[in-house]
This record gives structure tokens, C-alpha cells and sequence, in this order.
């Protein structure tokens, strides 16, 4: 069954104001419309594990600049983070479930 427009909206807006806020905003956004939808529910609880990840990912990566390696991984991972929010937010507002690639799924 195809997602309602406003669902898909809060949805996409999920990741979107991630380009603002990155973690309240979305927060905020999941927890207070979570119990209405299971999509938003779902997406919300996609990007808060996504967020969780590419943190740990950054902090690895920071760590690893003194080898110079993490240097190419925080771009890697900047790049990665943009383009997986970007495509995040399409499929949201298109009514698809999108798994983010390389993410822990805590929540």
C-alpha cells in the first residue's frame, strides 16, 4: 500500500533537514510522528541509525589521520553521506522503503 502524501512528505523531510540540523531536526521530526505512521517510523528509525554510523565512521576516520589514511576515508565517507541522504530523501518522497548501505541497524 502506497504511503499518503503527508507521510511521504515527513518522510523526506526526515533527511532533508538533516542538511540543517543534522541529528535534532530528524529527531525531533521521528519522535513526535513515529507513533502516526509505520513509514515515517521506519525512515526515521533508517536515518537515526545511518547518523549513528557515519559517526562512528568519522571518529574512526579522524582518528586514522595520523596515518594519513583517514584523510581519503573522511572524504570517502563526506562524499557518501550526502549522496546516501540525497537518495534517502527521493525514496522516502517516492513511497519506497530505502535500507542505507554500510549502516549498523542499533535502533
Amino acid at each position: 500500500m502506497m504511503p499518503k502524501n503527508d507521510e511521504r512528505l515527513i518522510a523526506a523531510g526526515i533527511y532533508v533537514i538533516s542538511f540543517f540540523t543534522a541529528f535534532l531536526g530528524p529527531l525531533i521530526i521521528w519522535l513526535l510522528k513515529k507513533d502516526n505512521s509505520s513509514y515515517i517510523e521506519y525512515h526515521g528509525r533508517e536515518y537515526m541509525n545511518f547518523f549513528i554510523s557515519y559517526t562512528v565512521y568519522g571518529i574512526v576516520s579522524g582518528i586514522l589521520v595520523i596515518l594519513l589514511v583517514g584523510v581519503f576515508m573522511l572524504w570517502a565517507i563526506g562524499i557518501l553521506a550526502v549522496v546516501f541522504t540525497i537518495v534517502g530523501a527521493l525514496k522516502a518522497f517516492e513511497g519506497q522503503e530505502y535500507r542505507i548501505p554500510f549502516i549498523f541497524r542499533l535502533l
